[in-house]
């Protein structure tokens, strides 16, 4: 319960190392040093002098303003080598103002004795002309707001509270302090700590702009395969019209995301930092870096520092997040770590796709050279492979080269696109057996409405839809953007617009070529005279032929439409040139997905939420590429390209994006809905209906395409869901899902609060005074038996100390039992408190423990075993916790063991601080402490078929009964039977037998038995009674052996000493006890759990030491107990 000596281990800390033994923090411990102050290195003599003289005077000069612009974003102090004294330094005495800080130690350096003048972060100029004097109480900074070192400046620390407001000799940085007072979720993952070992110098970094970086790739990558190998058949198939509608839906569904993607992106810089000790070393570890998604590790390798010095190196060791980034840091670890996974897998089979398009292509212009290899199918698996292995070398290479091919794919797919367009409004005779006019009414009408030919809107939708999933390049690769949060709108939705424009250009340029063609030169005939139909007719070209027979599956026709997949080769003016954009197209985007792919796995890898594949996340030289993301993207890709068939690879990619996209538009929803305080996104062009619009409208249409493949899209989402919910990563990254948690926890508490209670609602909610949680495991899992998922449990501590507390300590030890209970399933909340004494601790914790109607009403306390031996002043505050339980309205629940239940000692031969639950000491025990040790442990297991007696005497409310139902109801509990003990008459037995039947029956209530005690009230056995007596004997007053005025005194000085006037007047209930133990050791002594009506004792009448007795004397010598009052309010009820 209380805690007045902390373990010797924890109170001392390990020594620092040597290699922190430098001017970082001192020689010394001295007032004027702090965590965010080093010495700078001091120029030379001549240099030196000039300096100082300069700063004295304030000068306009941008030089000197650049210099202390400078000096303002480094992590130094700034020393004056020449020895004069700044006019607002503090004497050297010591003498110090609210603000400044000056010691006579501080002017010594460690360098041998030279005078240091020790100043603010910034400078003592910048802070003279702010405020007057020299404070070391920063003024708003961007650079304290930094996460990481970057370009636009050093982090710079700002003063902590306790380094402006603690006494001044405790003001220094403790080992493991973070940088910043909150958590940002991106400790280092052991891949990322070995990727810090293996990176290399920064230098050499390659960086894009919006252009380069976002437009250029989502325009390659939705200009990809579809463009011109199928939107001509899409347009055969749904008619201009229906196209056109495909194009709408597709380019709502790609515009909301993209908004979404620009919110999430546009929220603030990747936030990132961590301090933590390694030996001698210093570790800065900033993860995510500004701008971006990178990691930068900057470390600060102190064991090298000169005195007067500051060594950097910086490296970036990660790289590009895109979707998966932005739903995991939205979403939170579920939702990320599923789809980050379907989402790398969706972007390998892209690749597939599109060179399966792309060799379609090469196949067809070998068919017409004749230079078949096989045949048809497995010419494209030959070049297909080919190809793939091609794209990877290139990928390999690095990203610069990769972006200078795309820029040269961008312009010939630019010329092919004008190429097409130009040529379809250029009439050529030889391409009219092919069934190209040029513009004309009648065709575009003719092709206005939709000729579905084994195919369906919704079908066609889904080999359309993958053109339209490329609006993610950019943000895959936003580590490799110099300022993402305006390159990814931008691009984004800028792509979107000009490449829809594209494709409706492309469906409504169809009007100049008819659905099929023979490719045979028309003959002359007389119209009236001829069964020609169609637009071609007026043109001399019968085509009738080509229209499908009744039981015809295919066209006997080759063009056309319909039937020839580069029908834009033919309506171009140069035909090569739609071939070079066809290859330009494919491959650009094969090669976009083939760099997305690695880099969307490499970061899930390195996030480590699926053990075990951190192996394909190791990244390769300067740019930290993932090489062996890439082998795996390849395997996935060739397996694929073996399909040979772009129909079919097509919908499977558009489930997995559609997915993505869904769920990319619902973080968003999810987001605004929380409403966080850190929910600020710049990007201001969003709605959180419209992004849940666009969800459902992605949930929607997936079904739709395919409803078995949604079905299936969806279940290993959600099994991935489940595991990673059920290993419960060990990350915070501020997700959505942690801000609407907060949200919905705070509005259900306030609801609660204007709702009375009521019996049916009646939960035990439970405040547990363990001290440290780990101290007595029996106490905690007994109670958190009836309150895991029931009531709330609060883990009360009372921190005894005299001395001035140390608030540092206790939120320390706050936050790391709380992590201790959360590891160990334990769902309870810590809550200590400081106070002088227990009681006092106790009740600060009965009136303040809780929130709202989340608030306990019962106390559990365990049995004082020690109580005869310890000091009586205990046993009276121990009696007092109980009268004060009972003065707020609290139930009381005593749990007694008799081997005891503080296992702290046995605790203190090993570890400071146990995580499991059950430990193993490090030296062996003796037989009592191992009997402790197992008695501690036994309510972890799982009980054998046995009882849980019930010894139901006092009506308390239902309290009583109600703790045993729910102990009984729990899984370890289940084999144990209820018996009801009560009392009762001889001569009415069966009656009160059958009305505690009828009652328990009504409660609906299990029992196995009822018991009527009928004897309780026989006169106990002779050597109970001696026992009793000889228990009390050293507790006694004998006031009838003293003077009255001593016996008033002593009373008075001993307010526990039992008087004999108390003897005889409570001797009854004393009897009542002792005949109670002789019942239960008659009729209970086998069982799992006795739960016992405790009696109660009336304030200021019954003395602590007779109560004490009481307790003692009913619970000797039998199996766990637990006595239990309630607060007579009526916590069960028969009623509906």
């Amino acid at each position: 319960m209380s805690d007045p000596t902390p373990n010797a281990d924890c109170e001392h800390p390990a020594p620092e190392p040597e290699g922190l033994t430098v001017d970082f923090l001192g020689s010394g411990p001295t007032p004027s040093q702090s965590r965010f102050q080093v010495d700078l290195v001091a120029e030379s003599a001549g240099a030196a002098a000039g300096d100082g003289d300069e700063k004295a005077a304030p000068s306009g000069d941008k030089a000197q303003e650049a210099e202390e612009a400078k000096g303002r974003f480094r992590v130094v102090n700034f020393v004056d080598p020449s020895g004069a004294v700044s006019p607002d330094a503090a004497p050297a005495e010591g003498l110090q103002n609210g603000d400044t800080v000056m010691s006579e130690t501080s002017l010594q350096s460690s360098t041998g004795g030279q005078q240091h003048y020790h100043y603010d972060t910034h400078t003592n100029t910048y802070y003279l002309r702010t405020f007057g004097h020299n404070t070391i109480d920063a003024v708003p900074n961007i650079d304290f707001y930094r996460q990481t070192a970057a370009p636009l400046g050093e982090k710079l620390i700002r003063p902590t509270l306790s380094e402006l407001h603690d006494e001044l000799d405790k003001v220094r940085l403790s080992p493991g302090l973070r940088l910043d007072g909150f958590a940002n979720g991106e400790d280092l993952t052991p891949a990322e700590e070995a990727a810090v070992k293996d990176s290399g110098d920064s230098k050499g970094v390659v960086k894009f702009g919006w252009i380069k970086g976002v437009l250029v790739r989502c325009m390659l990558n939705i200009w990809g395969v579809m463009l011109f190998i199928r939107m001509t058949w899409i347009v055969g198939q749904a008619g201009i019209v229906y196209c056109c509608i495909i194009i709408s839906i597709a380019t709502v569904v790609t515009t909301i995301t993209g908004c979404s993607t620009s919110a999430i992106a546009t929220n603030g810089f990747v936030r990132g930092g961590v301090y933590v000790m390694h030996g001698s070393s210093c570790h800065v570890t900033c993860l995510r870096c500004e701008g971006g998604a990178g990691v930068l590790n900057l470390v600060l390798s102190l064991s090298a520092w000169p005195t007067n010095t500051l060594k950097l190196s910086c490296s970036l060791i990660s790289r590009g997040r895109g979707a998966y980034y932005l739903i995991s840091r939205s979403l939170g670890p579920e939702f990320g770590g599923s789809i980050g996974l379907i989402f790398a897998f969706a972007n390998a089979v892209a690749v597939a796709m599109y060179v399966v398009g792309f060799a379609e292509t090469v196949v067809e212009l070998l068919r017409m050279g004749d230079l078949t290899m096989l045949d048809a199918v497995n010419d494209v698996r030959i070049v297909g492979t080919i190809t793939v292995v091609i794209l990877l070398g290139i990928s390999v290479a690095g990203m610069e080269w990769e972006a200078k091919a795309q820029l040269i794919l961008l312009f010939i797919l630019l010329t092919a696109i004008f190429n097409y367009f130009i040529g379809s409004f250029i009439p050529v005779e030889s391409k009219e057996k092919y069934g190209f006019f040029s513009y004309d009414a009648s065709i575009m009408w003719e092709n206005m409405g939709p000729d579905f030919r084994k195919e369906t809107f919704f079908s066609v939708f889904a080999i359309f839809f993958p053109a339209a999933t490329g609006i993610l390049a950019g943000a895959n690769i936003s580590g490799d953007l110099a300022d993402p949060q305006m390159a990814i709108p931008r691009g984004t939705l800028l792509a979107i617009f000009i490449t829809a424009l594209v494709y409706i250009g492309v469906a409504v340029s169809t009007a100049c070529i008819v659905r099929d063609a023979t490719g045979e030169i028309g003959t002359n005939f007389t119209l009236g005279f001829n069964n020609c139909t169609g637009p071609a007719c007026k043109y001399g070209y019968d085509f009738s032929s080509c229209k499908l027979q009744p039981g015809q599956d295919e066209s006997s026709c080759k063009y056309g439409l319909h039937n020839d997949f580069q029908v834009m080769s033919v309506v171009s003016g140069f035909g090569p040139l739609i071939s070079a954009g066809i290859f330009s197209a494919t491959l650009s985007s094969a090669l976009a997905s083939l760099v997305s792919a690695p880099k969307v796995f490499q970061a899930l890898c390195k996030d480590n939420i699926y053990p075990g594949i951190a192996f394909f996340g190791k990244g390769y030289g300067k740019n930290n590429e993932p090489l062996r993301g890439y082998i795996l993207t390849f395997l996935i890709a060739l397996a694929f390209i073996l399909i040979a068939e772009l129909n079919t690879i097509a919908p499977i990619i558009s489930n997995f994006f559609l997915a993505s996209y869904a769920l990319i538009n619902f973080s968003v929803f999810h987001a605004s809905l929380a409403n966080s305080p850190g929910w600020r996104p710049s990007f201001k062009y969003f709605n959180k209906w419209v992004s849940l619009a666009g969800a459902i409208l992605c949930c929607v249409v997936m079904f739709i395409i395919n409803w078995w493949a949604a079905l299936l899209t969806n279940v290993i989402v959600l099994s991935l869901y489940i595991y990673v919910s059920y290993k419960k990563p060990d990350v915070n990254w501020g997700s959505s899902t942690q801000a609407l948690t907060y949200h919905q926890a705070l509005t259900h508490s306030l609801q609660l609060c204007g709702v009375a209670d009521h019996i049916k609602t009646y939960r035990p909610q439970c405040l547990v005074m363990t001290g440290a949680p780990n101290s007595r495991p029996a106490l905690l899992n007994l109670v958190h038996a009836f309150t895991k998922n029931v009531g709330l449990m609060v883990c009360g501590h009372v921190r005894i100390s005299n001395r001035k507390p140390n608030i540092k300590e206790l939120n320390n030890d706050m936050l790391r039992y709380q992590r201790w209970l959360l590891n160990n399933n334990s769902k309870a909340f810590y809550t200590p408190v400081m106070a002088e004494d227990l009681r006092q601790g106790s009740q600060f914790l009965l009136q303040a423990a809780g929130l709202g109607r989340l608030k306990p009403n019962t106390l559990v306390l365990g049995f004082k075993n020690n109580w005869r031996e310890c000091d009586l002043k205990e046993v009276e505050t121990y009696i007092n916790l109980i009268h004060d339980a009972f003065d707020f309205q609290y139930g009381m629940v005593i749990l007694r063991l008799s081997e005891g239940l503080d296992v702290s000692h046995i605790q203190g031969q090993g570890k400071c601080f146990l995580s499991p639950l059950v430990f193993s000491p490090t030296t062996p025990l003796n037989m009592a402490d191992q009997k402790l040790l197992d008695a501690s442990q036994q309510f972890q297991k799982k009980q054998g078929k046995g009882t849980v007696d019930v010894w139901w005497l006092f009506d308390d409310g239902g309290l009583t009964l109600l703790i045993p139902y729910l102990i009984a109801n729990k899984k370890k509990w289940k084999d144990c039977k209820i018996r009801v003990f009560i009392g009762g008459k001889i001569n009415r037995i069966d009656h009160d037998r059958r009305a505690m039947a009828a009652l328990l029956s009504k409660f609906r209530i299990d029992f196995s038995d009822i018991t009527v005690l009928g004897d309780i009230n026989i006169k106990p056995k002779s050597e109970s009674l001696a026992a009793f007596a000889q228990l009390i004997e050293p507790y006694r007053l004998k006031e009838d052996d003293m003077e009255q005025d001593a016996a008033e005194k002593l009373k008075a000085e001993e307010p526990w000493r039992i008087t004999d006037n108390e003897i005889e007047l409570y001797k009854a209930k004393s009897n009542r006890q002792i005949r109670l133990n002789e019942l239960l050791k008659e009729h209970s002594s086998t069982a799992n759990l006795i739960v016992m009506s405790m009696p109660l004792a009336r304030k200021g009448a019954v003395s602590s030491a007779l109560y004490m007795a009481w307790l003692e004397t009913l619970s000797r010598d039998l199996p766990p107990i637990l006595l239990v009052r309630g607060n007579h309010q009526s916590v069960l009820t028969f009623y509906s």
